[in-house]
């Protein structure tokens, strides 16, 4: 029987599990939505009970697809004798939107989804020289996005912050698997309460906030084992594996892409051929950009030591981050774009919301010819503290294809200004892979590829799941 170890992400719009044997082949595959909703107020939020349940559900029914490894259903699977059972369960997902936990573990508020824009009043409300230094304290722009812009939120709401610690949404599904209460550091560094120089938290944000230093929980590294899933919570498959947090997914992305590419599944929105993808790039992770282009889209470049706080700070003003890698003693350039969240907002408001649609819509949009008009049509919304779809159409010429290579031109524009940009502080890269849901759409590939050097598209259809479980099967004894 192989052994098998499993990688959950938890991502903006779907919740995947991936499960692996120990050389690294696919055996399983499970994913649902994840379960946003709106609150009284129309904030986007995520309930600790409809998380917990996400995670349950795929849990539940990866543990069917286990026990049918060798051919027949389930039923006769258990009567032959036990399941495989997975022996390392590492989490990833999301960075900014978390829970914060009272002394007691009770979680006190819902989690906002990081792309929602509440909180502004917060964010105005940071004292002036606090603001002034938070780029180059924290390699992170200062903005709703930010965890701590939640929390003074919450704060403001009367949510009791003082005594409470946060976790993000990967933390907190280890804690609710069975682990104990850990901040893994690439996540921890998303919460805005970390100074880049020494990791630590930075005091004077935290009497602004009026957290004690105690709500970032005990850091650890990525992949690091930090206890055993609780066998009463979950399938008998998974349970007594050992559990890790493998860190921030774009970043988890990037390393699945170092370790190399495999043949994509059969999940559905990855079905087409991906004529213009290859079966891996040459570039150094150094000198590439790692294009991840999902709900969001973010372009991430690994380097060798921070940059410097004059640098975090330039970088800042251009919503750059600068923030620990998944792998220890390494770091990464992040630029982001909320690009996926409009084309997902374009094909929900022209009622395109299944598969076949989908793939007519990106057949017309390739099939537009080059000099069909696009003027009329403006499109905003990208940029990283925006992601509200702003639409103006002056002219009777438009149609859903012209409709959606307008955004995808926007998309464009908004890239390229980044490149711009990073090509300042950086060398320039010099090429580019590009992974993530959207990857599946040869208008999308066909319009990256215009303004991203000697563009490569990933042709696995999971490589954040697969990036968690290759840190989960890095734990295994064979591979360590």
């Amino acid at each position: 029987m192989p052994t098998l170890v499993a990688g959950l992400d938890l991502g903006s719009t779907r919740i995947k599990l991936l499960v692996l044997d120990d050389r690294g082949e696919e055996v399983a595959l499970s994913r649902t939505a994840t379960p946003w909703e709106e609150d009284e107020v129309g904030a986007v939020v995520l309930t600790e009970d409809a998380l917990v349940a996400a995670v349950h559900e795929v849990l539940d029914d990866a543990a069917r697809q286990l026990a049918t490894l060798d051919g027949g259903d389930a039923c006769a699977a258990e009567a032959a004798g036990p399941s495989p059972r997975v022996e390392v369960l590492s989490v990833t997902g999301m960075g900014e939107s978390g829970f914060l936990l009272g002394p007691d573990d009770r979680v006190v508020a819902p989690a906002f989804a990081w792309f929602d824009r509440t909180g502004q009043d917060a964010v105005e409300a940071l004292p002036a020289d606090l603001r002034a230094q938070f780029p180059g304290r924290t390699g992170l722009p200062w903005g709703v996005q930010v965890s701590a812009a939640k929390i003074a939120h919450l704060r403001d709401r009367g949510a009791p912050v003082a005594d409470a610690r946060w976790l993000s949404l990967p933390e907190f599904v280890v804690h609710a698997l069975g682990g104990p209460v850990v901040a893994e550091r690439s996540l921890a560094a998303r919460t805005g309460l970390l100074q880049v120089e020494t990791g630590q938290v930075w005091p004077e944000l935290l009497d602004h906030l009026g957290v004690g230093a105690q709500v970032v929980p005990p850091l650890v590294d990525a992949g690091t084992p930090v206890g055993r899933v609780d066998a009463a919570r979950v399938p008998a498959a998974f349970g007594q594996a050992e559990l890790s947090v493998a860190g921030h997914d774009h970043l988890v992305s990037s390393r699945a892409s170092e370790h190399g590419h495999a043949p994509g599944d059969d999940d559905d929105e990855h079905e087409h051929e991906q004529a213009a993808a290859t079966p891996g790039t040459t570039a150094s992770p150094g000198g590439r950009y790692h294009v991840s282009l999902g709900t969001a889209e973010v372009l991430l470049r690994v380097i060798d030591t921070p940059l410097t706080f004059e640098a975090r700070s330039r970088l800042g003003a251009y919503l750059i981050n600068c923030v620990p890698h998944v792998v220890p003693g390494r770091w990464v350039v992040v630029a982001g774009v909320k690009t996926g969240l409009l084309m997902r907002r374009t094909l929900t408001m022209l009622g395109m919301v299944d598969e076949p649609s989908h793939r007519a819509l990106d057949e017309a949009v390739l099939a537009l010819p080059a000099d069909a008009p696009s003027t009329g049509i403006t499109v905003a919304g990208a940029r990283n503290d925006d992601g509200e779809l702003a639409l103006r159409i002056g002219t009777d010429e438009v149609s859903p294809a012209l409709l959606m290579r307008a955004v995808l031109e926007h998309g464009n524009e908004e890239i390229a200004r980044l490149v711009q940009v990073l090509d300042r502080e950086l060398p320039p890269a010099t090429s580019a892979l590009l992974t993530g849901g959207w990857t599946s759409w040869a208008s999308v590939r066909e319009a990256r590829g215009r303004v991203l050097p000697r563009l490569e598209v990933s042709h696995r259809s999971q490589d954040t799941a697969y990036g968690a479980a290759v840190s989960a099967l890095s734990l295994l004894p064979a591979h360590r």
